[in-house]
């Protein structure tokens, strides 16, 4: 036999499965407390559910336009004005994917090119960078410092290079919780319009936030508005991540061209689920009230026991994850720290090594504490002996 020549795609060289992923089983291999993967482990709220369940009774399984239904294009544009001071037409200027992943990943192959840069603040969200990897694009990275995690315009500007043509902003941020205040949007607002810079957003945990702080789309500061595709999903605030459902706001020439990928690599956003997120859209305000003040105490419970663990919290601003230092604690990696935890507590976190490419990563670990309250109350009363 003649012997064979394939292998798996240069594009995939260096590439793993998160250790997001792989903390995932491995807990399910210890039968412990997940608090490492943001799988959201809450109940849907029943208008979204029985909105999915009335369009799967209604016969509406089949193909929806690739751009998404109208319907839910509409009650995006509605909420859009309404919270995040943004005017987007739903015929032209949004764009329902498969998740805040597909948005992104339709961004990258619509509007950038093999080679191009794309500056990351770190630490990242994973999926960002390797997303842009696989792409074909060279990342450029902007560390921040704990515990702030402070933006500062001349240290952007650093940061970029020649070959940069866009720059990644997710607020408020996984994993560290920051938000990106108004006057750091200014700042990157000056350096866009200078550079002519592409901002890809990812606004996923808008509705979790803390302490009385508003929510800032970047789009709607300075000039951004135009060099800006803004992304948002549905997944966390509806407790509905295994849904798979997001959208994409951006001016109607990027959009043509995202709709053009999305097609082509996913069709459409399943559509009864559609329909059960458009119904979940016109939840009253005090939904919103609920949602906040549920995680504002999960928080402060799992800070409290992190804090008696002597694993210091960086309490976090926004979204529903909180990285602690452990650095103190004599483990030789992140990786290694986390794999103690589980054996001594069945609760799981995630390296920080996971959000960085260097030493900075590594006394860090990152939880979760989107779960039900007994659940959590369980994996606090756990980590506190630990």
């Amino acid at each position: 036999m003649t012997p064979s020549t394939l292998e798996t795609a240069r594009r995939l060289h260096g590439l793993v499965q998160s250790d997001i992923r792989r903390m995932t089983r491995e807990c399910d291999l210890a039968g412990g407390i997940n608090l490492g993967q943001g799988i959201c482990a809450l109940p849907t709220p029943p208008l979204v559910r029985d909105g999915a369940i009335a369009a799967i009774r209604a016969g509406k399984s089949i193909y929806s336009y690739p751009e998404g239904i109208l319907e839910l294009r509409q009650a995006i544009a509605a909420k859009l004005e309404r919270k995040n001071g943004l005017r987007a037409d739903p015929l032209r200027e949004i764009l329902v994917t498969v998740g805040a992943s597909g948005a992104f990943t339709a961004a990258l192959h619509a509007l950038l090119d093999p080679g191009d840069g794309i500056l990351i603040p770190e630490p990242y969200y994973g999926y960002h960078l390797n997303a842009a990897i696989l792409g074909g694009l060279e990342p450029h990275f902007l560390e921040l410092a704990p515990p702030a995690f402070e933006v500062r315009e001349d240290e952007l500007c650093a940061a970029l290079r020649p070959s940069t043509r866009a720059v990644v902003v997710c607020t408020p941020s996984n994993p560290s919780g920051k938000m990106w205040s108004r006057a750091e949007l200014e700042a990157l607002a000056r350096v866009a319009a200078e550079r002519d810079l592409l901002v890809i957003t990812d606004e996923i945990y808008e509705d979790i936030v803390y302490d009385g702080r508003a929510h800032v789309s970047p789009a709607t500061v300075g000039g951004l508005g135009q060099r800006t595709v803004t992304i948002m999903g549905l997944s966390k605030t509806f407790s509905i991540t295994g849904w798979r459902l997001g959208y994409a706001v951006a001016p109607e020439w990027m959009v043509r061209a995202m709709t053009v990928v999305n097609d082509l690599f996913v069709v459409c956003a399943p559509t009864p689920l559609q329909h059960g997120v458009a119904a979940g859209l016109g939840a009253p305000a005090s939904f919103y009230d609920e949602l906040r003040a549920g995680y504002a105490r999960k928080r402060e419970w799992i800070c409290d026991a992190l804090d008696g663990a002597g694993m210091n919290p960086i309490r976090p601003q926004g979204a529903y994850y909180v990285l602690a230092d452990v650095g103190h604690l004599g483990h030789a990696s992140a990786r290694e720290a986390a794999m103690a935890l589980l054996e001594r507590t069945g609760v799981a976190a995630i390296p920080g090594s996971a959000f960085y490419r260097g030493a900075a990563g590594e006394r860090l670990l990152r939880f979760c504490y989107a779960c039900e309250d007994d659940v959590l109350r369980e994996a606090c009363r756990r980590l506190r002996g630990a």
